[in-house]
């Protein structure tokens, strides 16, 4: 009896989201990337964030060209925080209406990727109805990737994060935290709520520059980071190990100092939370049971993920 032919999951159809403030100097490589996609979004909607410096001109070269690329401007602000990517990003979400479309991507406009790389994260989706926020690591211009032993699978790099509808909706998509940490917000709540978040390590993006330093030195975005990790509900032992590890990445000792004072700094200023306190117990859970995990020596596999394993299909089934 021959074999049976192993039919792989239609993809489902994608729209595409990008906040953009000043960002001229990266985001023609952004669009050259999604340009060059095996598989392309219905929809492109850049959402220049009052810039200010070309790249309104930028992406409008590339709209004229390509139907499926939309501009759309925001007003100036003088402020730049999170809670303003936020609000680009549900701009971007409205122009969407009336497009049939199954998954809503977010990526920064500094991102460039392989050419299958939506077309691989689909596949993950299309395998898996449970999955509710997909992602890879990532690249920057100092050439660090995660480390999973440190870092679960279940993180989702807010510098591309890819939402099943359904799950984005859920969640009301990104919180309007000024402080920032959106995409952990949004990871953390949709995993709360019995989705799987996961970062696939068999594909990789490429950050074109160090996280976090747009406007700040890198010793300051690590001093912002620890406020963050406090305001999210880091615990207060996973974010000492978490400092000291970061004590042996550039520049040394130094950084992972900036993390901790960062994170003393708020708890000791009342910083406003802005996730709940149930939030903020699940994430403390969820760290306790990674840190456990790591003290047996079991974190080393990237399939990790907050409901369990499951089955995996080659890169072929997706592409």
């Amino acid at each position: 009896m021959p074999n049976a032919t192993y039919t792989a999951p239609a993809l489902p159809e994608y729209v595409l989201v990008t906040a953009a403030r000043n960002e001229a100097q990266f985001i023609e490589s952004t669009i050259r990337s999604l340009v060059a996609q095996t598989v392309r979004p219905l929809k492109w909607v850049i959402v220049s964030d009052g810039s200010t410096d070309g790249t309104d001109e930028v992406v409008g070269r590339y709209s004229a060209r390509h139907r499926w690329i939309e501009l759309l401007r925001m007003p100036e602000r003088a402020e730049r925080h999170f809670a303003g990517k936020a609000l680009a990003v549900r701009a971007g979400v409205q122009r969407m209406q009336g497009t049939p479309y199954e998954v809503i991507a977010c990526t920064d406009a500094d991102m460039t990727f392989e050419p299958d790389h939506f077309e691989y994260l689909l596949g993950e989706l299309a395998s898996d109805r449970r999955l509710g926020i997909v992602g890879t690591p990532y690249r920057d211009t100092s050439n660090e990737t995660y480390d999973y032993r440190f870092v679960s699978t279940t993180h989702v790099s807010g510098a591309c994060q890819v939402f099943r509808r359904t799950c984005w909706e859920q969640i009301g998509g990104y919180a309007l935290s000024k402080g920032g940490a959106i995409d952990t917000i949004a990871t953390l709540t949709a995993r709360s709520k019995g989705w799987k978040t996961h970062s696939f390590s068999e594909r990789i993006a490429f950050h074109h520059r160090v996280i976090g330093t747009a406007e700040n030195s890198p010793i300051q975005s690590r001093f912002i980071l620890g406020k963050r990790d406090w305001m999210i509900g880091n615990g207060a032992l996973w974010e000492l190990c978490r400092g000291v590890y970061q004590t042996t990445k550039r520049p040394y000792v130094l950084r992972g100092v900036a993390i901790l004072a960062g994170y003393i700094w708020a708890a000791c200023s009342g910083v406003h939370r802005p996730v709940p306190a149930e939030l903020r117990a699940f994430r403390r859970k969820e760290q306790r049971a990674h840190l456990w995990k790591f003290l047996q020596g079991n974190t080393g596999s990237n399939r990790e993920t907050s409901a369990g394993e499951r089955p995996r299909h080659s890169a072929q089934t997706a592409g």
